[in-house]
């Protein structure tokens, strides 16, 4: 049991907070040893199998994160990006691997995570699928073959709560044609379109977000020519691969240097 990493989840009572609790019980590579709500939540203070529709687990939910990570190995974070900055002080603290699913994270944030990450392990990623990440991969492959005669439009599609956009995937697919093209992603990034905005820009990526219903997550990067267009496409259908992805880093980051890293290096890519 104890050679087992011991996972923190942190945001328990969202959606993905109770599918990664899941995920770390059906897992023969970890075990669950605490699980993190704000304060005021009406999970506090429960027992995390309870609140899941499953038997008792001896392992109650709270609203000090620092106590649930004190004898973590790792923490898996879906939250918010103020929560998230805070937690990876405290992970640091605690020396614990930070899995960091979170988006619509800042430059000011992504700096503070970056100072937190000198003296633990952080995996930060827009998106901890195997299909996107390798999506990431071939946007960059097929950006560098074709030129700014092709237009590249970051079209991505997501569930009516979700509150950012673009989507953090759509921004690392964004990042990867920028890189491929050799070209700053910020100073080329086109999205919010509205009213008349003149013909488009050449060599600019654009962004387009779709929100509705219960979708999971749809990302296409369409490369759009005179007379031909070339279209990569990625369709999640169910959370779970997000959670496998993001156990699968937090057992990776054990033992590893202290250091930011990225779902690339978790999957060798």
């Amino acid at each position: 049991m104890t050679d087992r990493p011991g996972i923190v989840i942190t945001g328990a009572s969202g959606r993905m907070g109770q599918m990664l609790i899941r995920t770390v019980l059906e897992s023969d590579a970890a075990r669950l040893v605490g699980a993190v709500e704000r304060e005021g939540n009406e999970w506090v203070g429960r027992d995390v199998g309870e609140m899941i529709g499953e038997r008792e687990l001896g392992v109650s939910i709270t609203d000090d994160p620092l106590e649930a990570m004190a004898k973590a190995q790792a923490v898996i974070d879906f939250t918010s990006p103020a929560a998230t900055v805070e937690f990876a002080g405290l992970a640091a603290q605690a020396r614990a691997v930070h899995v960091i699913g979170t988006t619509g994270l800042t430059d000011g944030d992504i700096q503070k995570i970056g100072a937190a990450a000198r003296h633990a392990v952080v995996v930060r990623a827009g998106n901890m699928s195997l299909g996107v990440n390798l999506l990431v991969q071939l946007t960059k492959k097929v950006a560098a073959a074709l030129d700014e005669d092709f237009d590249v439009e970051v079209i991505e599609a997501h569930h009516r709560h979700k509150v950012d956009a673009p989507s953090g995937t759509a921004l690392m697919l964004g990042e990867a044609a920028a890189e491929g093209r050799g070209i700053d992603h910020a100073s080329n990034m086109d999205s919010g379109r509205d009213g008349i905005t003149g013909a488009r820009e050449r060599g600019k990526i654009g962004y387009s977000a779709i929100r509705g219903g219960d979708i999971v997550g749809e990302h296409d990067v369409l490369f759009a020519g005179e007379g031909e267009r070339v279209i990569l496409r990625h369709i999640a259908t169910d959370r779970r691969i997000f959670a496998r992805g993001a156990l699968k880093a937090a057992l990776w980051g054990q033992g590893k240097h202290p250091g930011e890293y990225s779902m690339a290096d978790v999957l060798g890519f």
